[in-house]
């Protein structure tokens, strides 16, 4: 690579780097500034990861009232699908089989939180031996559990629920779906 922070991604590192030396230098401004002016827009990624009876897996943060699932904010060049597996491995201590997209969702601002991208990947169904080593290793987490998103209602944001429900949805049908806070367009 010719300059930057390589960036962090799932594809194989040697395909990355020769698709990157594809597109040429680095673009510079032609009108310095302009680049800096953009606005820049976080981007979460997290994992549909369920038991052998349907269930969702969610976390319980310490700094939220609400239930997430597995997974957080993008690092600066980290690719949504990398962000979603580090994410899984440092909340959870395994590295999930982060599998097809299920649903990108756009979220407005609310409160401290700016509007974002929100992916969500299939992270597969959990066998009944690693669903009981299941424990948060984040400090950032106290607890996770796996819920049935009938007793989930309430406990999450409803454009959470609706996000879910989405990608529940997209895991059966082999579809994915783009989503404007929660309902599908």
């Amino acid at each position: 690579m010719t300059s930057g922070t390589p960036p962090k991604s799932c594809l194989d590192p040697a395909q990355l780097e020769a698709d990157i030396a594809l597109e040429g230098p680095p673009e510079v401004e032609f009108n310095p500034g302009i680049a800096g002016r953009i606005a820049a827009k976080p981007l979460a990624a997290g994992a549909l990861i369920r038991n052998e009876v349907g269930e969702v897996l969610f976390v319980e943060p310490i700094y939220k009232p609400v239930l997430e699932i597995p997974g957080g904010i993008a690092d600066p060049n980290e690719s949504p699908r990398a962000a979603c597996a580090r994410e899984v491995e440092e909340e959870l201590g395994f590295r999930p089989t982060v599998g097809r997209l299920l649903v990108v969702d756009w979220t407005p601002r609310q409160g401290v939180w700016r509007d974002s991208q929100q992916f969500i990947f299939d992270g597969g169904v959990l066998t009944r031996p690693v669903v009981d080593s299941l424990v948060p290793r984040d400090h950032e987490l106290n607890s996770c559990r796996f819920i049935s998103m009938s007793d989930v209602q309430g406990r999450i944001h409803p454009s959470l629920f609706r996000r879910v429900s989405l990608a529940l949805e997209a895991a059966e049908s082999g579809g994915t779906y783009y989503a404007e806070f929660g309902n599908r367009i």
